[in-house]
């Protein structure tokens, strides 16, 4: 499936790029929850101590979307870290709030969230150029998927690091979680699995990544 070319301001050489994927929170009303609000905390403070570990800072790269829910919990934890952080979108900005960032619970809040983010970034959120008539039938979250990983690994392969929230299974629709871990993998890049399964919402800290499947 054909992506646009990676996005790499020429300024940046990182050490390291870090990849963030992950679900969304909830919407109102989800048949089978995945990821509630009452987790985000126990999820932000994971995704701070992934950062920790890997001495996250201003010599590496973060690349996200910034949907509500682990994408901009992990752009803030980046932020506090002073880590370089680009938001690269499957649609333009009013389109990809009104898709990945309103429609879950609280999602003004979320909206606000991903304002304050947007707002410190060194360059605006980038939309992903429109498909070409033969690419029309791609899905626009797996073409942002490879957007993104090929942003990293323009970096060199052994610098990408996905640091992913999810729940080991396959999401919603096409170009989830699930899809990025395959493409890093796929890739021999490093991933960092911080499992929803066992976040606890009275306890935050909860236990560390599971570098298992790096």
């Amino acid at each position: 499936m054909p992506a646009p070319d990676p996005v790499l301001p020429s300024c940046l050489q990182p050490r390291r790029v870090i990849l963030f994927s992950g679900h969304m929170i909830d919407a109102p009303g989800r048949t089978e929850p995945r990821f509630p609000p009452a987790l985000a905390p126990a999820a932000a403070a994971r995704i701070a101590a992934a950062l920790d570990d890997l001495g996250a800072g201003p010599l590496d790269l973060g690349l996200t979307q910034g949907a509500a829910g682990g994408d901009l919990l992990f752009a803030e934890a980046a932020q506090a870290r002073a880590l370089p952080l680009l938001f690269l979108q499957p649609f333009g900005e009013d389109e990809f709030l009104a898709r990945s960032v309103r429609p879950v619970s609280e999602g003004e809040q979320w909206v606000a969230r991903y304002r304050a983010v947007a707002a410190r970034l060194a360059s605006p959120p980038r939309a992903m150029p429109p498909a070409a008539a033969a690419e029309e039938a791609d899905n626009p979250f797996e073409r942002c998927n490879r957007w993104l990983l090929d942003t990293a690994l323009a970096c060199g392969g052994d610098r990408v690091w996905l640091l992913c929230l999810w729940d080991g299974h396959r999401g919603d629709g096409a170009g989830g979680t699930a899809h990025m871990v395959e493409e890093v993998s796929r890739h021999r890049g490093h991933v960092l699995h911080i499992d929803t399964h066992d976040l606890q919402a009275h306890d935050p800290a909860g236990s560390r990544p599971d570098a298992g499947l790096a």
